[in-house]
């Protein structure tokens, strides 16, 4: 399977008024991609487009709820419309509550499960008759490591990302089934540091965060971009990331015992919240059109990720590295061993 290279795309990038969203269209951009840009800031999006058409790029934007279908169906025919064709969709629209269990309503589970799970899917169903026109593609949808192990105070968004990677599965094998050229990846990034957990509703009576360390929204967007030229079943950003991954195949019980010692005080900061406070979780909030979140202090770099990316230059520097011992060991005498 062989996918277009960047600079030649049509891509759709639906949640991209912040956060991962935004630095990915902004990166498609300025490889020179075709970009449409979709969520419910308006604001957002307006200023997202002028940004890109400064830097001298190329974008549309359309304001879209994904739990609409018809409202994501326009995304794709704007894409049509406007360019011709659509060659990638990148979907990262999601909402959350931070609550227990017994705390969240079944509107509030509803919301959550209507814009991080049926968003995705119909995203696909949206885009997938454009690619199969086109005869390839690339649908990316942006999962998350709660789709490989769930968290407590977070059980709507855990169980949408979940349901996302189910039906992934079950659509990458009906495409090849079909023998139909179409690259269908999950994106499982770790904790970004976004404005995510300013978005999202919280009844823990504090300002929510993920649990540390974060990784910055750049080494997703970096991730996005690889796998729209390079076929990729799934992805994951950030080592706590593979590493949980393993510890979840190896031991579900050891992560829950993890989860039970650190999860709970770790998703609160000292900074009081009000269950009331404003949230995206119907409507779009206004004052977070912007990439990063408020925990660039606890971000840490990912060298797993930046291996993957360049690895002629990390078996480049292994040989360079093994080459060094044997010359040292050729200089030693057996009198100093």
């Amino acid at each position: 399977m062989q996918l277009k290279p960047i600079n030649q795309q049509v891509v759709a990038v639906v949640g991209a008024s912040s956060g991962i969203g935004r630095q990915t269209a902004l990166q498609f951009a300025a490889q020179g991609a075709k970009v449409v840009v979709s969520a419910r800031s308006q604001s957002g999006l307006e200023s997202l487009v002028r940004e890109i058409q400064n830097a001298g790029g190329v974008a549309v934007a359309i304001t879209a709820d994904v739990a609409d279908f018809a409202q994501v169906q326009a995304i794709a025919d704007k894409a049509v419309e406007v360019y011709g064709r659509l060659d990638t969709w990148v979907h990262l629209a999601a909402t959350g509550v931070l609550a227990t269990f017994d705390q969240i309503t079944p509107e509030e589970f509803q919301r959550v499960i209507d814009v991080s799970l049926m968003g995705q899917v119909y995203g696909a169903m949206a885009a997938l008759p454009h690619l199969k026109r086109e005869g390839r593609g690339a649908l990316i949808h942006i999962s998350s490591m709660e789709g490989r192990r769930s968290v407590p105070l977070q059980s709507p968004y855990s169980s949408a990302k979940h349901g996302m990677e189910g039906f992934l599965e079950s659509l990458r094998v009906e495409l090849q089934h079909e023998k139909i050229p179409i690259s269908v990846t999950s994106v499982k990034p770790a904790v970004i540091n976004t404005p995510y957990y300013n978005h999202v509703r919280t009844k823990l009576g504090v300002k929510p965060t993920g649990i540390p360390p974060y990784y910055d929204p750049k080494l997703v967007a970096d991730a996005i971009l690889h796998v729209a030229e390079h076929p990729t079943r799934d992805y994951i950003v950030g080592d706590v990331g593979r590493v949980l991954d393993v510890l979840q195949r190896l031991s579900p019980g050891l992560v829950d015992l993890l989860l039970l010692l650190i999860a709970f005080p770790a998703q609160r900061t000292p900074e009081p919240k009000s269950e009331d406070a404003p949230d995206n979780l119907f409507e779009p909030m206004a004052g977070y059109d912007r990439v990063q979140g408020d925990f660039g202090h606890l971000t840490i770099p990912s060298l797993s990720d930046w291996i993957r990316l360049n690895p002629a230059v990390a078996i480049a520097g292994s040989v360079l590295g093994v080459a060094a011992l044997l010359a040292a060991a050729a200089f030693i005498k057996p009198n100093q061993i």
